[in-house]
């Protein structure tokens, strides 16, 4: 995501560190590149030339020309100005209601659905809730049947009448069944068009009346980059929605949605999706978006990940097992389960401070840990416990066990070796102690 803005933006921004006098021409220079790159990532052409126009008009006023370092004060004033076109802070979301509500709108194919099903697993396990997901896509071909797959897969309850076209009064009967059961929070996934058309508006008009949602978020998949946002107007103009959710931010987009939706429509961006996970969503933070645009990394966003891994009582229990020299490779094999859990390996790896550039040409495969789970799941219970047994012998039959050979296993003997040395100087959980460890671990991942 955003790759191609910030190698252009990267390059824009080198017209103001040659050797040369910094002078209002060469500032103007770089401010033209720059709204060059913002439309060729799809933003919007207003949006684009307001924001260069806000950036140089605040560049003059503060005297740019004749700073130390004008290169990097530009960097900070557009860093902050993209910050800006993003909504500036963080917008939350406002579930008052007894059960809350929440109403989702989009397009057909723009990600309802699963983004419906993430966003019940999050207000689950981040906030404790106890989610009802409503099927109102009574149109769509097997649109029922997949929200079920999604709840089962998060263990959410889903509420669906089969056969009823009337959406209102399954969304009111869901509501009834939510305050019955206990549930806090209901989540109405709705029918999208393949195109904004009449029936769907006044359907899901006569939903929002009907319900008064907490929350109408509208879904929007970011790669259709432009016809996004005219999207995004033409759904708030009727619907008057609270928040945009971005979808496939993963993907190859270049980003032009993000950076003019919020301008366009006045509505904040609240979440984006950022994988095919249940686990993959995460709240919009303009601020921690600009940082990443401009090639500065993202480590807030990923210490919050670690931490929603952290578990206190399992980091004692390791910290007391490290100290003891009793770390095996069943808590090797946890470690890797929960670094999984945090996510895609090359987005993680980009989230730190000039890593991103660094591997984007780099295919890190997000089954780089198979080889070393197969391998530990070849052991015996008795030689994850007591790696000190492995002899010649048992590491062939685990080899043949895992589909490798010896060479892998006795580099991950090595490795987990080395690893226990390393966590015995370190403080702390034991997730802190693998992710110091990932750097120099060769085989893991692999990278084609």
């Amino acid at each position: 995501m955003f790759e191609n803005l910030s190698d252009r933006l990267e390059r824009s921004f080198k017209i103001l560190k040659g050797e040369g006098k910094i002078t209002e021409i060469n500032v103007a220079e770089t401010l033209k590149d720059v709204r060059r790159a913002l439309l060729d990532a799809d933003v919007n052409y207003k949006v684009a030339k307001q924001f260069t126009d806000t950036v140089k008009q605040k560049a003059l006023g503060m005297n740019v020309l004749t700073a130390i370092k004008p290169g990097q004060l530009m960097v900070k004033l557009v860093h902050d100005e993209l910050a800006t076109l993003m909504g500036g802070q963080t917008a939350g979301m406002e579930l008052k209601g007894h059960p809350a509500i929440i109403l989702m709108s989009g397009l057909q194919g723009s990600g309802k659905t699963t983004f419906s099903g993430k966003l019940a697993n999050r207000l689950k396990q981040q906030n404790n809730k106890k989610p009802l997901l409503v099927a109102c896509d009574v149109y769509r071909p097997a649109a029922i049947e997949q929200l079920k797959v999604v709840g089962a897969q998060i263990e959410v309850p889903v509420y669906t009448e089969e056969g009823n076209k009337d959406v209102v009064s399954i969304a009111q009967h869901a509501i009834q069944q939510a305050k019955a059961k206990g549930n806090d929070v209901v989540i109405v996934d709705t029918a999208g068009r393949l195109a904004v058309d009449e029936e769907m508006m006044d359907e899901i008009s006569r939903l929002k009346e009907a319900l008064q949602p907490d929350e109408t978020l509208f879904v929007v998949d970011s790669m259709t980059g432009q016809d996004a946002v005219n999207t995004a107007k033409e759904f708030n103009d009727r619907l008057d929605f609270d928040g945009v959710v971005l979808t496939k931010l993963d993907g190859d987009t270049r980003g032009g949605a993000a950076l003019s939706i919020r301008t366009v429509v006045t509505k904040p961006i609240k979440f984006i999706g950022t994988g095919e996970k249940m686990e993959a969503i995460d709240a919009f933070h303009p601020e921690r978006m600009a940082d990443r645009i401009l090639g500065m990394g993202d480590v807030v966003s990923l210490v919050e990940r670690a931490q929603q891994q952290y578990d206190e009582e399992e980091a004692k229990r390791l910290q007391k097992k490290i100290q003891k020299n009793q770390f095996d490779f069943d808590d090797f094999l946890a470690q890797i389960q929960q670094i999984k859990k945090m996510g895609n390996l090359k987005e993680l790896a980009g989230m730190i401070p000039g890593v991103g550039k660094a591997i984007r040409d780099i295919d890190i495969d997000d089954n780089a840990f198979k080889s070393v789970e197969a391998i530990i799941y070849s052991m015996t219970p008795k030689e994850r416990k007591n790696p000190a047994i492995l002899n010649a012998s048992r590491k062939q039959r685990i080899a043949k066990g895992s589909g490798t050979d010896i060479q892998e296993v006795n580099r991950l003997i090595k490795q987990f070796d080395q690893t226990r040395k390393m966590m015995k100087m370190i403080t702390g959980s034991g997730m802190k102690g693998m992710m110091s460890q990932m750097k120099g671990m060769p085989s893991m991942p692999k990278l084609k």
